[in-house]
């Protein structure tokens, strides 16, 4: 399925994005500094404040143009409802607050994680950041690395098809690089700030001083 650049709304017009179906909205996952804020270039919190700015504004202009939202899924949320805020509001504040609002608006928290899966990507991934020394041990731990996480995708995905009912709206905040086969009846919108690109380029570029 192509992508769908959020800014195209007015060009391909509301009516289009009125049609009958399931609809998900797709925000990238950006650190936005939390408790590790001082150690991070003030550049780039500087450039993702104005993203999350951005993209709370296009959620909100979404809800007026389409409708209200109905569901929400966040990565590495293993847990619903008001429990599943709080673990949201630990992993990222921005994304918090933006899911609170629309928790708040009566948008059901859904939990879209297995958290044994998630357990067991984050420690195979602990284990390639030690440095491994055997290239044997570097294949094996990366390719585990990766069939994990392939299974947190495709429950994620069949836990979204699952919740998402018929003409409902879903927005899941997840990681930029992610490989999630979404189910073929469910429109995909990303949520895709023009600052996006420049964060790139900004950590492509950017070599802290020795």
């Amino acid at each position: 399925m192509p992508k769908k650049a959020i800014g195209k709304i007015e060009k391909l017009g509301v009516e289009h994005f009125k049609k009958p179906g399931r609809k998900l909205y797709l925000v990238p996952l950006l650190f936005s500094g939390g408790k590790s804020e001082k150690e991070v270039p003030k550049e780039y919190l500087a450039k993702v404040k104005i993203y999350w700015d951005e993209a709370e504004r296009r959620l909100d202009d979404l809800k007026a143009k389409i409708g209200k939202v109905n569901k929400l899924y966040h990565e590495l949320v293993g847990t619903g409802g008001e429990k599943g805020l709080k673990v949201i509001k630990n992993l990222n504040e921005r994304s918090y607050q933006i899911a609170r609002k629309f928790f708040q608006k009566e948008a059901v928290l859904e939990a879209v994680e297995n958290p044994d899966l998630v357990k067991e990507s984050i420690d195979w991934a602990r284990c390639l950041a030690v440095g491994l020394q055997s290239g044997e041990a570097l294949g094996k731990i990366s390719q585990f690395y990766i069939e994990a996480v392939q299974k947190r995708e495709e429950f994620i995905a069949k836990k979204i098809d699952k919740t998402l009912k018929d003409n409902e709206i879903g927005i899941i905040f997840i990681r930029e690089d992610n490989n999630i086969k979404f189910p073929s009846g469910i429109e995909i919108f990303r949520v895709y700030p023009p600052i996006l690109d420049d964060i790139h380029r900004y950590l492509r570029d950017y070599h802290p001083s020795p």
